[in-house]
């Protein structure tokens, strides 16, 4: 398949690896120069080629065309968004008017970009895909290669409209990655463990990561059973929203066994715990205004809130997260994050009908 994945950091390009060493051809495109410049630059300059290590096994991937120009999106059938979530927006400006019908936009992940989609009128029969989280966890370890830290073996999509979901899943299921299909965008939304675990991971950890400049793992030391019990109940604010929605209120333990263990009989906590003692894991945020925060607060607890407050579901400690957040970055998370005004509250009703909930 021609596919385009949008984004050259971590996620982007250990997407378009992936799937050209598949077999697939990629258009790997850069939206700005503000990071990974040099990574892509060899790219560039070495014919696409780029190193997947993955455990200590190397593969040479292949990537078709590194380009620039979002114009070349053109003639893909699947284009895969995959930058920081808080620019899809921007980029969304530029994609969105060069869709054409039949084209799958798979966004990932997705926190609800589907609503700024619809805002901007795209292509009758262009199809929107939601993903809840990165299928591959990993980073540029140095220009032109990548290292694998873990692949989900499940990968939760939402899909927009629900009419288009067979023509999509056909089409999905060929790119080689482990999908599975859920009700609605919203579930993926809401179901981004990033919302959870890097927002109270990350606000809670504040000391230590000042103390230590980032020279720690927050997986590896902060869910304490203090912590975790912070983390149940952001968790539960959540799933009452979800379930007011119409949604199936999945908790996240659940969720993070869904997409990382094949292993029925183990507890979700338990698959979490190993997960998140992976030697593998990356050291971090290195700071208070990483993306765990800066990423994450605006663009996935604000739309919690904004979603609870709306359906008149409490969400006392999401909206706590986000204060401690604001004050702590010095500057109010709200401004500019997710709401249901910064989406569009027309754009989410259209949403809420076509998966068919009574709330709308």
């Amino acid at each position: 398949m021609k596919i385009a994945v949008l984004g050259a950091g971590n996620s982007g390009c250990a997407l378009a690896a992936d799937y050209a060493a598949r077999g697939h051809e990629v258009t790997l495109i850069k939206t700005s120069r503000s990071v990974h410049e040099d990574n892509f630059t060899y790219l560039e300059r070495h014919d696409g080629a780029m190193v997947m290590d993955e455990f200590g096994t190397e593969t040479v991937c292949r990537i078709a065309h590194p380009s620039r120009s979002i114009d070349d999106i053109s003639g893909c059938e699947i284009v895969l968004l995959c930058t920081q979530t808080g620019y899809h927006k921007e980029v969304l400006r530029r994609v969105v008017p060069l869709l054409v019908p039949g084209q799958i936009l798979l966004i990932v992940p997705g926190y609800l970009s589907t609503a700024s989609v619809l805002g901007l009128n795209p292509a009758q029969g262009v199809i929107i895909v939601e993903g809840e989280s990165n299928f591959i966890d990993g980073r540029i370890s140095e220009p032109g290669r990548f290292k694998v830290g873990f692949r989900n073996v499940r990968n939760p999509l939402g899909i927009y409209p629900a009419a288009s979901a067979a023509e999509a899943e056909k089409k999905l299921d060929m790119l080689g990655t482990p999908f599975f299909y859920l009700k609605s965008v919203v579930e993926a939304a809401l179901h981004n463990p990033n919302m959870i675990v890097h927002t109270v991971g990350a606000v809670m950890s504040i000391p230590r990561i000042e103390a230590t400049g980032g020279d720690y793992c927050m997986y590896h030391e902060v869910f304490t059973p203090s912590v975790w019990r912070v983390l149940e109940a952001l968790d539960g604010e959540k799933m009452q929203v979800l379930e007011k929605l119409g949604c199936e209120p999945i908790p996240y333990v659940e969720a993070c066994k869904f997409r990382n263990s094949l292993d029925e009989q183990r507890s979700g906590k338990e698959v979490f715990f190993e997960y998140a003692a992976m030697p593998t894991r990356a050291k971090g945020p290195l700071s208070v205004d990483s993306r765990y925060i800066a990423e994450d607060v605006p663009q996935g607890l604000v739309l919690l809130e904004s979603l609870g407050r709306t359906l008149g579901t409490a969400t006392p400690v999401c909206s706590s997260l986000i204060e401690i957040a604001s004050a702590a970055l010095g500057r109010d998370l709200r401004c500019g994050g997710r709401t249901i005004e910064y989406l569009g509250a027309e754009n989410i009703r259209t949403i809420l009908r076509d998966a068919g909930s009574t709330i709308v």
